[in-house]
């Protein structure tokens, strides 16, 4: 379930899925295969036939392969930056507690609440949200 969550996150934040990515780069590296070796049968090219294994047996992994890695480092960005908003807001927590603005219950249930939600939302917004109450 937490795997679930997780993954509908990432969706969420990055717009869309590996596989979404991996279908679209797809249909537009077969369109571009089919076009040109089309367009050089029509051209009456005796050896038409070479697009389709270059575009599907070279372009096409390659354009996957590729698409698939820039997903990942958006991913990855995606979390970091998820973990530095958790820090945040628990530094935030941290001074409202050093300066008496929180008691200890209050502390820790707030810093619960705050882990909690690093699933959910962005904890720095969350945190910030909490101070307000």
């Amino acid at each position: 379930m937490f795997t679930d969550r997780r993954n509908r996150q990432r969706t969420e934040t990055t717009g869309v899925g590996v596989h979404a990515v991996s279908s679209l780069v797809a249909a537009g590296v077969t369109a571009l295969t089919l076009t040109v070796a089309f367009g050089l049968l029509a051209l009456d090219v005796s050896v038409f036939w070479v697009a389709f294994p270059i575009g599907f047996g070279v372009v096409l992994p390659a354009a996957i392969g590729i698409a698939r890695a820039r997903h990942a480092e958006d991913r990855r960005a995606t979390d970091a930056r998820q973990t530095s908003d958790a820090h945040a807001g628990l530094q935030i927590l941290r001074e409202r507690y050093a300066t008496g603005e929180l008691s200890e219950a209050e502390f820790e249930q707030r810093v619960e609440r705050l882990l909690e939600s690093e699933s959910e939302d962005h904890p720095r917004d969350h945190a910030r949200n909490e101070t307000r109450r």
